[in-house]
């Protein structure tokens, strides 16, 4: 499973040195947490953080965005070196629309489900999907509890997507958690507090992810 740190849970005075420990602890990829203090009450990175960080690593960039209007954020943050930019579905009037935008901004397509949302929202739009990603925890916060219900969805939603498409696990990730996520079929996960929680050891944190879900 592909363990991909997210930079909410960083120390907000040195990303840049959380994003070299990450990469240098074998991450891969990093997960920003785009956050408007609409759809969510935080309010987070905008795309000139993506920008400058962007020539510090040659990780992928998977940029959430937990907006209340995605459409009009997508040309910044591609332009700012998103590799992928997720949106919600619970935020997208046209969601197909949206998803066809990324995929002409040359970006890959990632769609994200709140926990209530059911899975099957996604079975007409998959055809131009890259990644999914299950919220295990409500989007807003980091440090929540693990929601074990959802591992219902992960399972779902891999026995109707292809094995193309990308499963991502968003929220609660640990090594008490990330083995039941691998085996319902996910594919990578984010992982935030859990990583950041001693900022002195994220390369033992990034490794006994990798170990336990194996």
């Amino acid at each position: 499973m592909l363990v991909c740190p997210s930079m909410l849970s960083a120390d907000p005075t040195n990303l840049g040195q959380a994003l070299f420990a990450v990469e240098r602890a074998g991450a891969d990829a990093v997960h920003w947490d785009v956050m408007d203090g609409v759809f969510v009450d935080a309010i987070t990175f905008g795309s000139s953080v993506i920008a400058a960080h962007r020539g510090l690593s040659r990780l992928r960039f998977d940029v959430h965005l937990m907006t209340i209007d995605p459409d009009k954020h997508l040309k910044s943050f591609a332009d700012a070196g998103a590799d992928v930019l997720v949106v919600h579905i619970e935020a997208c009037l046209h969601l197909h629309r949206t998803m066809t935008v990324i995929k002409s901004l040359g970006k890959k397509v990632g769609v994200a489900f709140n926990p209530a949302t059911h899975w099957n929202a996604i079975e007409y739009c998959a055809e131009v999907l890259d990644m999914v990603v299950v919220m295990t925890v409500n989007p807003g916060s980091s440090g929540q509890d693990f929601l074990w219900n959802q591992l219902e969805k992960i399972s779902a939603l891999r026995r109707i997507l292809p094995s193309s498409v990308e499963i991502c696990v968003d929220g609660g990730i640990s090594d008490q958690t990330i083995a039941d996520c691998a085996q319902c079929g996910a594919d990578s996960c984010v992982s935030g507090s859990y990583i950041f929680q001693n900022n002195d050891r994220t390369d033992d944190a990034i490794r006994r992810l990798k170990e336990n879900c194996t």
